[in-house]
């Protein structure tokens, strides 16, 4: 059974810090900006009493820095931010990547680009996250709908970030990061923790990978164990290579160990599937205003079902088209121009009609507006 510790009223963002330190994290290290701000102020407050340590950079750039350079040392790391400031970490997100250092990062979307609306709403970063570092990688992003799914789903973050030694997003929004709501705060049934090495400290190579798992045996600075650490393409001990069927070996593998447990790590949700003629797909702060859309279509007579992802990345494509039979239409409504959209429509191939409902001036949707566009679909 869950241990549960306490029933509070707190914010999507106290929630994430929270969860966090459920899950072992001992170590934040960010700079502030709105509106993820309230993450940084609750672990500052609340790190130190687990033994924790928090540390504010110059920037997001140093921010990224301190995390990757934590988990090495053997923490279990976070850092939170915003648009811009996701942008700025992307670089070193790529390191942790190419490194395979676990870390965990908080997006809590507001609009751009640029400066855009620091206080306002957007779901602007979900390409951001599949796409901001440059080379071939497959991140993990989960998207929260609910102040209790920001601690749900950050404990999941960090299994994850732990499991397969890579980033892992959790892409939260202005809206859930900052309502509140009632949220059990429970101690985790089960934490993963990185494997820790199995080899003498002479016959350690850092990269080397469990051939079962395709995951190398992390050590901790500290602990005895000397590795390399690069972003450049490296061999199995962390040394960089030029030989093309090393470097390939690394690339191929970076992707694997995700895609082969794919399945795993996918989640979803759906509500009245099994007669839809029209569905409605959504996720994060606008999944609740499509939810409740949907509802009052069915109660209207409509055919109408529900289709939420929690994770973005994996996008859960295969469960989407399986569900998906032909003449369906498929409605998108987002707060953005469209971005989650294609992905949509590259699931169902062509099966289904894909409508695109676009929001982007920093407000949230009402139900009725999806409601309204669910009737002009049906």
């Amino acid at each position: 059974m869950t241990e549960i510790n306490k029933i509070a009223f707190m914010q999507g963002n106290e929630a994430v810090a929270h969860g966090a330190i459920a899950a072992g994290c001992r170590f934040y290290g960010g700079y502030p900006i709105t509106p993820s701000t309230e993450v940084a102020e609750v672990m500052a407050y609340e790190l130190p009493k687990v033994g924790g340590r928090f540390i504010q950079m110059e920037d997001e750039i140093a921010g990224m820095a301190t995390v990757i350079g934590a988990a090495i040392a053997g923490a279990k790391t976070i850092t939170a931010t915003s648009g811009p400031g996701f942008s700025l970490k992307q670089e070193n997100i790529g390191l942790a990547y190419i490194a395979e250092v676990p870390v965990v990062i908080v997006d809590v979307m507001r609009g751009g680009p640029s400066t855009g609306l620091p206080t306002k709403a957007s779901q602007q970063d979900v390409m951001q996250a599949r796409w901001g570092t440059h080379g071939d990688c497959r991140p993990i992003a989960y998207v929260p709908s609910s102040v209790q799914e920001c601690y749900d789903l950050t404990i999941e973050a960090f299994n994850m970030a732990e499991r397969f030694r890579q980033p892992v997003f959790v892409m939260s929004d202005q809206i859930v990061g900052h309502m509140r709501e009632k949220v059990t705060l429970y101690k985790p049934e089960h934490l993963i923790e990185r494997t820790k090495p199995s080899v003498p400290p002479e016959e350690y190579k850092a990269f080397l990978a469990d051939p079962k798992t395709l995951i190398p045996e992390m050590a901790a600075f500290g602990d005895g164990y000397r590795w390399h650490v690069t972003g450049l393409t490296h061999d199995d001990a962390g040394f960089p290579t030029n030989d093309p069927k090393t470097i390939e070996k690394k690339i191929l593998r970076l992707m694997s160990k995700i895609d082969r447990c794919r399945d795993e790590i996918v989640k979803f949700e759906t509500e009245s599937m099994e007669n839809a003629k029209v569905v409605v797909l959504a996720y994060g702060c606008v999944a609740r205003c499509a939810l409740r859309a949907v509802r009052d279509a069915r109660e209207a007579g409509m055919k109408v079902g529900f289709f939420r992802p929690k994770t973005i990345w994996p996008f859960p494509d295969k469960e989407l088209e399986a569900m998906i039979g032909q003449g369906i239409t498929i409605l998108v409504p987002e707060m953005n121009c469209g971005q989650m959209v294609h992905e949509v429509e590259r699931a169902v191939h062509g099966k289904a009609k894909v409508v695109s409902q676009v929001l982007v001036n920093g407000e949230l949707y009402k139900p009725s507006d999806i409601f309204a566009r669910i009737k002009e679909v049906c």
